[in-house]
């Protein structure tokens, strides 16, 4: 199968690259190589016969109907996404032309090239959309997102994944397209932008920094190894029901301060300090709009195609430290070109 993926450069797309392209398939990384994005995440793959780059904006149509002109894919899976929070305060716009505008451009697409196949081609062709489960806003001390779940997006950036969600369905219902939705937990793992809790706090434990944890850190988070999200895209891509909504999570919430205390424990394990990692952890100002609880229940997945993921978070979190403390020259990179995990986020008058 050739795959077109959106955001390939990316934390996630990456990982589904690279997952793509180990079980057989062809893949075409369209990215439009944003500040997060890094060509490096894909250098093990690069250099396969099964493997092109296309750099594109997903919401500059000429150029995305360039590609399909050039690929014809047998299946899209799209990824690229302005997803940090924080980032959504101070720039709520380039989200919405991103994940609203660019999902719209790229359904509209992927449309016309779907419209324009014959016989089994059309027959086979999949669109799959990746979202995230904070389209359904917070929960309380109970309880656990499902399919069903109404939405309630509290921030700008949930609030743009759900207007993408939206589109992707109404391309399946008014044109026949046809589409699957995935909603995800937190990932975490190798190669992700250190603006994200994990990759922040083992980045400036090692730098010997401060490791800001918003509010009182009591908010709860499921995560999910971005390894077995990678496999689960793949599968429901191949094997899920036209039209459906499959929630992906990963079995493994915690409070983030409670995360934050496991990933400094590793650290003094894998590189100890003068003083214990956790004695850095400082407190600061909540995010606005900080949703305080999700958990997924993806028993429509375990049930329907037989995932589960396979990484338990203390394994995930152990290995990941691991792999940020032996690839310092991938991360120094991104601290070379002008990243040094600023905060972001902060309301201004």
């Amino acid at each position: 199968m050739k795959i077109l993926i959106t955001g390939g450069a990316g934390f996630i797309g990456s990982a589904v690259v690279r997952r793509a392209i180990a079980d057989g398939h062809e893949v075409v990384n369209l990215d439009a190589l944003t500040y997060s994005a890094n060509l490096e995440n894909v250098a093990d793959v690069a250099d396969s016969p099964r493997y092109a780059f296309e750099q594109a904006d997903v919401a500059d149509a000429p150029a995305v109907a360039q590609v399909f002109a050039r690929h014809r894919p047998d299946a899209v899976m799209h990824l690229a996404a302005e997803s940090h929070n924080d980032r959504a305060i101070e720039e709520p716009l380039a989200f919405v032309r991103t994940n609203v505008l660019g999902t719209a451009v790229l359904l509209d697409a992927a449309r016309r090239h779907w419209q324009g196949l014959e016989g089994r081609a059309k027959a086979a062709f999949r669109f799959h959309h990746v979202s995230t489960d904070e389209v359904f806003g917070a929960l309380g001390e109970e309880g656990a997102f499902s399919e069903t779940t109404p939405y309630d997006p509290n921030s700008p950036y949930s609030a743009s994944k759900a207007g993408a969600d939206h589109l992707v369905r109404a391309w399946g219902r008014t044109f026949g397209l046809p589409v699957v939705l995935t909603n995800c937990a937190n990932n975490y793992g190798p190669y992700q932008f250190p603006e994200k809790l994990i990759p922040t706090v083992i980045l400036r434990a090692l730098e010997g920094k401060t490791i800001p944890v918003y509010g009182d850190g009591r908010q709860v988070r499921d995560w999910l190894h971005v390894d077995d999200h990678a496999e689960a895209l793949l599968l429901v891509l191949e094997k899920g029901r036209l039209g459906e909504t499959y929630l992906i999570g990963g079995d493994s919430t915690q409070r983030n301060i409670e995360l934050v205390r496991a990933l400094c424990g590793h650290l003094d394990r894998l590189a100890p300090a003068n003083i214990p990692h956790a004695e850095r952890i400082t407190f600061v100002t909540d995010r606005p709009g900080h949703d305080f609880r999700y958990s997924i229940d993806a028993t429509k997945l375990r049930e329907e195609l037989g995932w589960s993921p396979t990484t338990p978070l203390g394994d995930g979190l152990a290995d990941t430290v691991r792999w940020y403390v032996e690839n310092s020259a991938w991360w120094q990179g991104i601290r070379d070109r002008g990243f040094h995990s600023e905060r972001l986020g902060l309301v201004k008058a």
